[in-house]
């Protein structure tokens, strides 16, 4: 070298820095200005290969990082290697999900390919970089807006289990349709006033589709208590159009719909009908019902014994039986009971959700406590419908409108059910 000759200070030769070379077992060691300098060639690697589960990436220590091919020769100062790996070995590894591990699509049998539902949430998205919903309830929602959306609290006690019980109605139902009749030996009970709030709660937290249909052979009211157009169907009209019914659009038209989705296929109200509508209409009824709705709820009308009752009954899944807040109504509501445990219906009576439906306002004179351990010993559940002035009035229920008290109800209605057609498709 000459001395004469100004050293350019980024001329690495010129500072002692061995060069590069292919043998593993090769490393280069200089000074740069009083620090020592290394530089380390990697083996060449299959390019299929990885390199272990760590790797050195600017600096930081990095699981499962690049195969080692793609790893070029680089100069580390002894000092910060040094550093870096000691606070690696420090610090605290994140736990990572228990996720199905990939494989190269090569190396799998045709049995043990990858399907698409493998492809979750949980598998590919990052925990740390999930977004909560705003949370719901006073106290929770207005730390979320103070602290700037920043400390998210969670929902409130009663958002959780409004929540619950919403996953609870809408949980899957599995197999085809399912038939629910609602069932009184007595009128006025209230039974197609729990028919529609069953039919509303339902519709209104679960993603398929409910009907309720009018079975009462008379002229039934089920229809006038449901928002309906002015030229709504009947039952009547399904039956004489069953062959023109070709898609949902066609049953659609035939029907009533209230602002929760519930339809409502209305009882023949043309007082100049000669026949009452009867067991095989309801039958054919039912047969078209079971293409486009996963729920069937019926009203069976007045009595026990009437025509459409027998197919009804024969369909049914699970059965609702309706009580009033009296004696007389409650002795016909267990005997209600005893006439399907002594004609062939046993299973269903034993299955049966009670309704304890309370029409007036005001504490009612029976104790209702006796009432419902009485029926606790005849059914699978006993559900307590208070009273509400919306449904006394006896104009069209507004679901939303309902007091909370009884839209809880009708929820809890509404789950004890779906999960008795649950239990009876999994035994």
């Amino acid at each position: 070298m000459n001395p004469n000759t100004t050293a350019d200070p980024l001329d690495d030769e010129s500072r002692g820095v061995l060069d590069d070379t292919a043998s593993v077992a090769t490393a280069g060691i200089g000074a740069l200005d009083g620090t020592a300098q290394i530089s380390v060639v990697l083996p060449p690697a299959d390019e299929d290969d990885l390199a272990g589960d760590d790797a050195v990436i600017d600096g930081e220590l990095e699981e499962d990082a690049v195969p080692a091919a793609s790893l070029r020769p680089s100069a580390v100062r002894p000092e910060v290697e040094a550093r870096s790996a000691a606070a690696d070995a420090a610090a605290p590894r994140p736990a990572r999900p228990e996720v199905p591990a990939a494989k190269r699509i090569g190396d799998l049998s045709e049995s043990a390919r990858e399907s698409a539902d493998l492809l979750t949430p949980d598998r590919l998205l990052d925990p740390g970089r999930r977004s909560r919903p705003e949370p719901e309830g006073t106290w929770s929602h207005l730390v979320y807006r103070l602290t700037g959306r920043r400390l998210n609290l969670g929902d409130g006690r009663r958002a959780r289990e409004r929540k619950a019980l919403t996953a609870r109605i809408g949980a899957p139902i599995p197999g085809g349709a399912r038939f629910v009749p609602v069932l009184s030996r007595k009128g006025g009970v209230g039974k197609t006033t729990v028919t529609a709030l069953l039919g509303m709660a339902l519709a209104d937290a679960r993603d398929d589709r409910v009907i309720a249909v009018d079975a009462n052979p008379d002229r039934g009211t089920l229809a006038d208590r449901v928002a309906r157009p002015q030229e709504a169907r009947s039952v009547r009209d399904l039956v004489r159009r069953r062959g023109e019914i070709d898609g949902y659009r066609d049953m659609s038209a035939l029907v009533a719909r209230d602002a929760t989705r519930l339809d409502v296929l209305a009882s023949d109200a043309d007082p100049r009908a000669a026949e009452a509508f009867s067991d095989s209409d309801y039958r054919e009824v039912a047969d078209i019902a079971a293409h486009y709705y996963s729920l069937v709820l019926t009203d069976t009308g007045t009595g026990i014994v009437h025509s459409v009752m027998s197919a009804t009954l024969d369909l049914a899944d699970q059965i609702v039986v309706v009580s009033g807040l009296s004696v007389d109504e409650a002795r016909l509501a267990s005997e209600t009971l005893t006439w399907l445990e002594t004609n062939g219906y046993a299973a269903q009576a034993r299955d049966a959700v009670v309704v304890l439906n309370q029409s007036t306002p005001g504490t009612p004179l029976v104790r209702v406590g006796e009432l419902e351990t009485h029926f606790a010993t005849r059914g699978r559940r006993v559900v307590r419908m208070p009273y509400d002035p919306q449904i006394a009035a006896g104009g069209t229920i507004v679901f939303a409108g309902l007091q909370p008290g009884t839209r809880a109800a009708a929820r809890e209605l509404a789950a004890v059910l779906v999960e008795g057609l649950r239990a009876e498709a999994a035994a």
